[in-house]
């Protein structure tokens, strides 16, 4: 933690305008690109939530998850990273998402980057609040300090080198995480194996769980065995079409100083990600391992199942000193994994609000050391209402962002892909994919889901195909774009083809 104030105190030199302190001059190399993007993306689920499920749930919802999460970030790499890098430059060199939006479509009054603002803090607060909930159950398990001390020390911790830094300084020390976080994963995988008796016990054991490894059932929060079908696949695949509408991921992808690097960046990040996720979900089945052999206790709620590894790490930390070091490890990784999402989302929700809502929609005359000053102070007030979310320590790290997740899946995927290749696209139906996308996270998941059957899917799917159909019929049926817009997109894919 030391360490990465001290990476943002050397960061803070080089951030000379806003630009820089939300973008980072757009000179991010592949590999801290690479690292950085699925650092961010992976947080606290990497080493809570998905451990977690699988110990739980089983194999099924885990292992679908997985499988569309990776998916997911090969293709937003393969076909979204290299236009967005291009397209955001071009057309007013955007800084933020909002304001490639708006720019994009010659929105002069901002509506949409207003409402994109208001996205961003609806959903990234919560989210922030559940890396902070996941710092604070970590230094509860390590040292029994209270919760709550605990969550608001971290907070202070990644506000600090995020307010001093901004984006270089959330990015190099995102490859750090990444790092920690895959050793963390490897000593895991090695310590629980070997101390369940060998990789034999471990399967034989989910074995002897009734359709623990199935990827067609699942167990319910309450033990209770159910089908996990065809729809219910489909839905959980589509956890992969939240990458298209993620701010803090597409932000690296505009970040990137050389377009024509994207190709070696996407195959470090879609390697990583598909080993990292392989090796969380397995965790959670030795896990399973260590509660049958007495090693852990049993763990039976969603909320207790999410510190598997916190409780393997606490286990082996009482054999030695040396054990006790790769324990620090572990719960460092853990750490890691928090901080490296809490940031980028900070400083996503800090650009949102400094400059899209104050500078953009409300015409806000800001110097550019004053907008320095307002972006650290909107990103301070952001954290404390992260803080206050996570008051309560019993919320599920992995249903928080689930919901998140979705909503910038929904709300921002379909204006993103429609924006980058349908030139026939208008502001007035990338208005109404943004509003139909959001409103229907919302109404499926509280209202819709409830109905059961073949309603009980996962929100973000329905509400992704009801903005992608609302973008089409509304651009469609108002007026086309003026000309500057479609040479403007003519010239990006002319420049595209280019070496």
């Amino acid at each position: 933690m030391a360490a990465m104030v001290i990476i943002g105190a050397v960061y803070s030199k080089k951030n000379s305008s806003v630009g820089d302190f939300y973008l980072g001059g757009r000179r991010l190399g592949p590999i801290v690109s690479a690292m950085s993007a699925e650092a961010s993306d992976m947080s606290s689920y990497l080493l809570m939530g998905l451990p977690g499920l699988a110990y739980l749930s089983g194999c099924a919802e885990v292992g679908w998850t997985a499988i569309g999460l990776a998916i997911g970030t090969y293709l937003n790499w393969l076909i979204v990273a290299k236009r967005l890098r291009v397209y955001s430059q071009r057309c007013g060199n955007a800084i933020t998402i909002p304001d490639f939006f708006s720019n994009r479509y010659r929105d002069n009054r901002h509506v949409l980057m207003g409402i994109a603002a208001l996205v961003i803090l609806v959903f990234f607060v919560p989210y922030t609040a559940s890396g902070f909930s996941a710092c604070g159950k970590l230094f509860n398990q390590l040292f029994g300090w209270d919760y709550h001390m605990a969550m608001i020390i971290s907070a202070v911790i990644i506000i600090a080198y995020t307010c001093l830094g901004g984006f270089l300084a959330a990015s190099f020390t995102d490859l750090i995480q990444s790092i920690v976080m895959t050793s963390a994963l490897v000593v895991l995988v090695i310590y629980g194996v070997y101390t369940a008796g060998g990789l034999e016990n471990v399967m034989e054991n989910a074995r002897s769980i009734e359709n623990y490894l199935s990827f067609t059932s699942t167990r319910t929060a309450d033990g209770e065995l159910v089908s996990f079908g065809g729809l219910s696949i489909v839905s959980t695949l589509a956890w992969g079409l939240g990458y298209f509408g993620m701010p803090h991921i597409l932000l690296r992808f505009m970040a990137i100083d050389d377009k024509n690097k994207i190709k070696i960046s996407r195959r470090i990040a879609s390697t990583w990600v598909v080993i990292a996720m392989g090796v969380a979900v397995f965790i959670g089945i030795i896990g399973n391992a260590l509660t049958a052999n007495g090693t852990i206790e049993e763990l039976a709620t969603s909320s207790r199942s999410e510190t598997i590894v916190l409780e393997m790490a606490t286990v082996l930390s009482k054999h030695s000193v040396g054990a006790a070091l790769i324990a620090g490890l572990i719960f460092a990784g853990i750490l890691a994994c928090t901080m490296s999402t809490s940031d980028s989302q900070l400083l996503a929700a800090s650009s949102s609000v400094s400059e899209n809502l104050m500078k953009g929609v409300f015409h806000v005359k800001l110097s550019e050391k004053q907008s320095m000053m307002v972006a650290r102070a909107v990103l301070l007030v952001i954290a404390v209402l992260g803080i206050i979310l996570a008051w309560d320590s019993n919320s599920s790290v992995f249903r928080v962002v689930s919901f998140a997740w979705a909503g910038f899946g929904a709300t921002f995927g379909p204006v993103v892909l429609t924006a980058l290749f349908w030139k026939r696209s208008n502001k007035y139906g990338a208005l109404a994919g943004m509003l139909t996308g959001g409103i229907m996270v919302f109404v499926w998941k509280f209202a819709v889901s409830k109905l059961g059957g073949v309603f009980a899917i996962y929100e973000l799917l329905p509400a992704f195909v009801c903005a992608l159909i609302a973008i089409v019929v509304v651009s469609l049926l108002t007026k086309a774009p003026e000309q500057e817009i479609v040479d403007e997109f003519e010239a990006v894919s002319a420049e595209m083809k280019q070496k």
